[in-house]
């Protein structure tokens, strides 16, 4: 329901949503007529029909301390090449964070598009670290630039 609820932000990123579950595509539909009858809220993006558990097993998301026969919540981000980027779980009893699901595709997004590396905490609009300099030259030319914030020869920040 908190995907859904956010969708609208997933697709301002681009990022299409996409469910799995072990149960039944007949608890599927029950589960999005329920949450839509009770919360008045639409689920928007497809849920994949799990029963087997072949996608669950495969993304790891059987936890034997948690259960053999439930999935952890988990969260993964595949990128456009359909490369895994991240992967996030949760135990059972434990809801995702969604401010940090969209924090994480922000900054992978940022981090793609500007070749930079986000740090702990990092929000859009907050300076990023650029990769240590190769030669000699890079490192005395960015001690001497102002677009960055040097903090020593290999370790720099710079605005977005």
């Amino acid at each position: 329901m908190a995907f859904a609820k956010l969708n609208d932000e997933f697709e301002k990123r681009n990022v299409k949503l996409l469910g799995n579950s072990i149960d039944s595509i007949y608890s599927h539909i029950g589960w999005v007529q329920s949450i839509k009858a009770n919360w008045d809220v639409e689920i928007p993006f497809p849920i994949i029909a799990d029963l087997d558990m072949k996608v669950a097993k495969k993304f790891g998301m059987l936890h034997e301390a948690s259960s053999d026969t439930a999935a952890v919540r988990a969260v993964f981000v595949i990128d456009p090449e359909r490369k895994l980027r991240a992967m996030i779980y949760y135990p059972l009893n434990v809801g995702r964070n969604m401010d940090e699901v969209l924090r994480l595709v922000d900054a992978l997004q940022a981090a793609d598009q500007h070749g930079v590396a986000c740090p702990a905490n990092w929000r859009p609009g907050d300076e990023a670290i650029v990769p240590p300099p190769a030669t000699v030259a890079d490192a005395k030319a960015r001690l001497a630039s102002e677009e960055y914030e040097v903090t020593d020869w290999y370790f720099a920040k710079r605005s977005l």
